[in-house]
């Protein structure tokens, strides 16, 4: 048997699915600084609202076919065609409010970028380029303002829970729990 399978990770990751234990052991909580790594994570997380992640982890490939590759500059100029086609995609989340946040979304992510040069330089300046440790929260100060300041700029379905998720996915937040073989992999 693969013993990376024993190892200790957080309770909500599902050990009996690969794909799960995969993200948890390699993406999860790991710093990015890529913007159109940024953009992925932020659609799949709004895509997730009311429901699992491990829901939308499995649906991944299908979001990457159906949203060109999560390129954001693609997805800005999206018709109504190619939004009739997401309607209609059984791969993905067809819900037509978040499919249309998913391009207002990307619109916005651009004009970001445009103000600060990068969406990684304005997510990682709430915290100065630091990341956070912390367990046990599905909110906290830094995702209402970020949730904030995000919707103030017309993003869609970036409440704080969702932005907390979304910053515990690209490391700003680590929140592997104690116990967690990864829990202190940051601090080596």
């Amino acid at each position: 048997m693969d013993t990376s399978l024993r190892m200790p990770r957080c309770r909500w990751c599902n050990t009996d699915n690969p794909a799960y234990i995969d993200y948890h052991d390699r993406e999860w909580g790991v710093p990015v600084h890529d913007d159109g790594k940024l953009f992925e994570m932020l659609l799949l997380e709004t895509f997730q609202a009311g429901l699992s992640w491990e829901c939308i982890l499995n649906k991944r490939e299908a979001f990457r076919r159906a949203f060109d590759g999560f390129d954001f500059e693609k997805i800005a100029r999206y018709e109504e065609a190619k939004l009739e086609a997401l309607r209609q995609d059984k791969g993905i989340v067809r819900n037509r409010l978040k499919i249309a946040a998913a391009v207002n979304n990307a619109r916005a992510f651009i004009d970001v970028r445009r103000e600060a040069g990068t969406f990684d330089r304005y997510i990682w300046s709430f915290t100065d380029g630091n990341t956070v440790h912390e367990t046990g929260r599905a909110t906290s100060p830094l995702s209402d303002a970020v949730s904030k300041d995000l919707r103030r700029r017309g993003m869609k379905f970036v409440g704080s829970t969702i932005v907390y998720s979304f910053l515990q996915a690209v490391g700003v937040v680590n929140s592997h729990e104690p116990g967690c073989w990864l829990a202190n992999k940051a601090e080596e």
